[in-house]
């Protein structure tokens, strides 16, 4: 008996007074695993939500978990308010407490708080999305995860860049997939004057066809661009899915296949030219020089 009511004394020890209640070890105790298992159990129903609830569903993956985080913040302040509840607390006690925070959004959490609302709206709204091929500032790459405060683009290094959520608000953001995965790449290619057009023409298209990677609806276009300083200059248009992230590739293929049918057909890439024409001078300026 006198160890149970060391126990119980220990346990009902006072650590401080948070308006009219005390917080006891034992009351201290039950809040910590009672927190630690509400922010486990958000964390699964989160993913239960995306991934088994909603994942024969037609909605895009983007707006299942919106929903999801959604589901999860509002679950987390409702079990809050239970377990402060439950554990005795005066809930009263906590109005300085968020006056203070209200003060310190206003100051110091400004920031934070911008990228919060900016994340509410990305969610939403969805200008970007995950699997997005997207270009915001200098950076270029796909993203990989939206939170609340910041989106995380992969780059086509396997670079993970953080970026705050108030960049795809305030700034101008291009979403290279927004509406579709498909992507359009122009190639450059110059011929020399004394070649068919409508050869190159031919040639380029079928080039374009023979290419795995290239879509064949939109189909592959050939323009005549203009007629440069060395060179009659085409662009080489193409579609594609399969190289999103990795437009340097398809373009270095599409260059060996054009370089080796150009060399099977015997047309000509010209090296840059300059003519240049030589005057002869007058037989009495000659003399004056000399």
């Amino acid at each position: 008996m006198e160890f149970l009511d060391n126990v119980s004394s220990v346990l009902n020890f006072n650590l401080f007074t948070l308006g009219s209640s005390q917080i006891t070890l034992m009351v201290a105790t039950v809040l910590v695993f009672a927190s630690f298992l509400l922010i486990a159990f958000s964390k699964i129903t989160q993913r239960w939500i995306v991934h088994k609830l909603m994942a024969h569903s037609a909605i895009d993956v983007g707006v299942r978990n919106a929903v999801a985080s959604l589901v999860r913040y509002v679950f987390l302040i409702l079990g809050f308010i239970v377990i402060f509840q439950s554990a005795g607390l005066d809930l009263s006690a906590f109005s300085i407490l968020f006056g203070a925070l209200g003060v310190g959004v206003g100051f110091g959490l400004q920031a934070i708080t911008n990228n919060f609302m900016c994340g509410l709206i990305i969610l939403f709204e969805r200008p970007i999305k995950l699997g997005d091929r997207v270009e915001v500032g200098q950076i270029i790459g796909d993203v990989i995860n939206i939170s609340m405060r910041a989106t995380t683009i992969r780059t086509k290094g396997s670079i993970s860049v953080i970026v705050p959520n108030t960049e795809f608000i305030t700034s101008t953001v291009i979403n290279w997939s927004h509406h579709n995965k498909k992507m359009r790449f122009t190639i450059p290619v110059g011929v020399s004057y004394k070649e068919d057009p409508q050869k190159i023409h031919t040639v380029l298209l079928d080039v374009a066809r023979e290419e795995p990677g290239v879509l064949d609806n939109p189909l592959p276009v050939v323009l005549f661009d203009n007629y440069g300083d060395s060179a009659l200059n085409f662009n080489l248009s193409v579609w594609t899915e399969d190289y999103m992230t990795k437009p340097a590739v398809l373009r270095s293929n599409l260059y060996f296949a054009i370089f080796d049918r150009f060399r099977k057909e015997g047309i000509e890439i010209p090296y840059p030219q300059r003519d240049i024409h030589i005057i002869d001078m007058p037989k009495d300026s000659q003399v004056d020089t000399l």
